[in-house]
């Protein structure tokens, strides 16, 4: 992570986590359909610990659940952060989203219908 993206604390705005947490469960979703995919729903995200500028930060997408029209994604969030040259690994949070198929006027459209 980067300054530009630190808060008056000197850590990352949770703001930015959440929108790479979305990135992050999108690109897991989309593996599992061939539609474009919309965020529909996110589950309570409680930061555990805080990120700080010059952790490396990794977010892990798993499809947990797939409805007629919808996925439901699982990501964590590790950050792994170096001191005294020692790597540490510290989870983050976890979050749990739901996804959207869409077809190209934007209505929902089930997995199956291939459409391709």
């Amino acid at each position: 992570m980067m300054p530009r993206e630190t808060n008056g604390q000197g850590t990352i705005f949770g703001g930015v986590l959440l929108s790479y947490i979305d990135q992050a469960g999108a690109i897991a979703a989309q593996r599992c359909t061939a539609y474009r995919v919309v965020t529909v729903a996110l589950e309570k995200v409680e930061f555990k610990q805080a990120v700080l500028v010059g952790d490396v930060v990794s977010f892990y997408g798993t499809v947990i659940k797939k409805g007629r029209t919808s996925l439901t994604v699982d990501v964590s969030v590790v950050a792994e952060r170096m001191h005294n040259g020692v790597s540490r690994k510290i989870d983050v949070t976890q979050a749990t989203l739901i996804f959207v198929s869409i077809d190209e006027s934007g209505r929902p459209v089930a997995h199956g219908a291939q459409g391709l």
